[in-house]
């Protein structure tokens, strides 16, 4: 999904071409097959718009999906922090993203970058300052709103930091957490997306291919989790005695209901990162990256079911539900290419890899209260790793060269910033507030009141 102005810049001036008097004659040449004309330029434009708002507020929507998975897997007295950590995590990456971070991401006004490592930095996010495409010729010629592209790239940088709060849920304090998004939001991420969507190193060098974000998404996200688990360390009470005790989610339904929403939303995650409508092979391709996204998420749930069923004697609903975000998060890497037989493989092995990794995760006491580092981190490097499956034009050495970067800057950034938040204002609450619960102490506001005390 690199920045919409590239593609559709040719699309918008295409789309104006081909409604000039002057090209009549050239569209109604019998060579042309007018079934994959672009329509008129202002209805490319509306219909390129068109596609980055609605799938905007899809992906937007998937927050709301993360706070509902996440309040209902955590125990009653820390629903209420999940709720806040949520909701300030996506106002955050909004401001972060149209201060700095969407100008590190993408070239500057006039399509510089500093050696294919950063983007041009050219101050705050502004409508006319969005890249060279828009500055020589207007939005038109573009093909799109350059708003609606802003909002569609910072939908995503919301997502990254959305997947940090689930797996360090219950024992981190709220301000070092918001903290912590502002870094990843603001530089974190954005960096990650300059190398590929960006046009940056991976792009050019490497051929690296991720589509909608398996890699520049979720894995930059499970990178900053893990790490952050492993400076965190887990729940009290959550690794003793030499075995695992299991702290019960406390809304499952809840949890489901938020599975749903993110299913939902991924329809606009990927299939708007086509990037444009304006062509009847677009609304195609949109049409088929649904499909396989979703049959994906039906493979992994179907996988999850099975595999717990034989592994464990009884079907695990949150596994289930791990599932289904498995098999979306592994097709991400490349929805379009496969069809739809390879499309249910990829998903499957996305929604088993949950089923495999968290009682590892287990063993070596990194304590991933919902899963986000199997589902996120895991998938997203085998969804990235199969791109050239489908894809010829993705190599196996270019994608492992994207995962292998994107591990070590993120690994290293984001260990940088919770080690200095550790050794500053602290990470963790202490003992007593943690056993009591965060919701009294972090927000002043029980979820379920007279549940407070549920251990």
């Amino acid at each position: 999904m690199k920045s919409a102005m590239w593609k559709l810049g040719a699309v918008g001036v295409t789309a104006l071409l081909a409604s000039s008097p002057a090209m009549a004659a050239v569209a109604e040449a019998p060579a042309v097959d007018p079934a994959l004309e672009a329509v008129s330029g202002g209805t490319a434009y509306i219909l390129n718009t068109l596609l980055f708002l609605i799938g905007g507020f899809l992906v937007m929507w998937m927050a709301a999906g993360f706070a509902m998975l996440e309040a209902g897997l955590v125990r009653a007295k820390n629903t209420s922090t999940q709720c806040l950590k949520n909701i300030g995590l996506y106002a955050i990456a909004g401001l972060m993203f149209w201060i700095i971070g969407y100008n590190i991401a993408y070239p500057g006004t006039m399509g510089e970058d500093w050696n294919g490592y950063i983007g041009g930095f050219t101050g705050w996010y502004s409508m006319q300052a969005a890249g060279a495409d828009i500055m020589q010729g207007g939005e038109e010629a573009a093909g799109y709103s350059v708003a609606s592209d802003w909002f569609f790239q910072m939908v995503f940088c919301a997502t990254t930091a959305s997947i940090v709060s689930g797996t360090l849920a219950e024992r981190i304090k709220i301000v070092p957490f918001f903290i912590f998004v502002t870094v990843l939001t603001g530089v974190i991420y954005p960096v990650v997306v300059s190398w590929e969507w960006g046009t940056g190193f991976l792009d050019t060098d490497y051929a690296f291919s991720d589509f909608a974000g398996s890699t520049l998404v979720h894995s930059t996200g499970g990178w900053a989790a893990l790490i952050g688990a492993l400076i965190l360390g887990p729940r009290l009470g959550r690794y003793a005695d030499g075995k695992v005790n299991v702290f019960p989610g406390t809304n499952i339904p809840l949890a489901t209901l938020g599975t749903f929403i993110l299913w939902l939303g991924w329809f606009g995650f990927n299939g708007a990162s086509q990037l444009a409508m304006g062509t009847v092979s677009d609304v195609g391709d949109v049409s088929k990256i649904f499909v396989n996204t979703n049959m994906a998420a039906c493979a992994g749930v179907v996988v999850a079911i099975i595999a717990t069923q034989l592994r464990y004697g009884k079907a695990d609903v949150t596994m289930a539900l791990n599932g289904a975000l498995g098999g979306l998060v592994a097709i991400t890497a490349e929805p379009l290419m496969p069809n739809v037989g390879m499309a249910v493989i990829i998903g499957g092995i996305g929604g088993i890899l949950p089923v495999l990794f968290v009682p590892l995760l287990d063993k070596l006491k990194i304590d991933d209260v919902v899963g986000a580092i199997p589902v996120h981190l895991v998938a997203g490097i085998w969804g990235t790793m199969a791109v050239p499956i489908t894809n010829d034009g993705a190599t196996f050495g270019g994608q492992f060269m994207g995962v292998l970067a994107c591990a070590v800057w993120v690994s290293a950034a984001s260990a940088i910033v919770w080690l200095a938040l550790k050794y500053t204002v602290g990470l963790r609450p202490s003992a007593e507030i943690e056993t009591a619960g965060l919701d009294v102490h972090e927000t002043g506001v029980e979820a379920y009141p007279g549940l407070a005390n549920q251990a």
